[in-house]
């Protein structure tokens, strides 16, 4: 795809592909982040430009896109809500030391990788196997257990550390 070929296909799809993503159910600003994604990945790609071809294929991206940040959305909102542990004792040094790991694991899982963060909350918030984690993401069993494996070495260096 020619740098003219892009411009005329930015101008002419951007706000339309951006308004389908408004009425699927993003907010103003993510279809915004979305649609830039869409076409930073169509850029990338250096497809040839068709006339009807390219049209659907941004839109098939924008949707696969969308429902892909919804997913992890989804999976670190039940995150949250799993992680809503009650500590049951009156001493507050006891209340302070939970306070403190719980904010030091909070900020290393924030600290892995999007790929690695995902294959974690699948496997402990939503108890699902390496098989069903691999499934859904179109990978194969191998690399999920090497993302997990990955992320569980991180989170135990950095909680150990502290």
């Amino acid at each position: 795809m020619t740098r003219d070929q892009f411009k005329y296909c930015f101008d002419e799809y951007f706000d339309a592909i951006r308004r389908y993503l408004v009425y699927r159910g993003a907010d103003s600003d993510l279809a915004t982040d979305i649609t830039q994604d869409v076409f930073m990945k169509l850029w990338e790609k250096k497809l040839d430009y068709e006339e009807g071809g390219t049209k659907s294929l941004l839109y098939k991206m924008a949707s696969d896109a969308f429902i892909s940040h919804f997913r992890k959305t989804k999976v670190a909102a039940k995150y949250e809500e799993s992680m809503e542990m009650k500590i049951e004792t009156d001493d507050p040094e006891k209340q302070l030391q939970y306070k403190e790991m719980e904010s030091t694991y909070h900020a290393a899982l924030n600290e892995l990788s999007e790929k690695q963060r995902e294959v974690f909350l699948m496997n402990r918030t939503e108890e699902m196997t390496y098989k069903e984690i691999a499934e859904q993401l179109n990978l194969s069993v191998k690399a999920v257990e090497k993302r997990m494996s990955q992320a569980l070495s991180f989170l135990r260096e950095r909680l150990i550390k502290k």
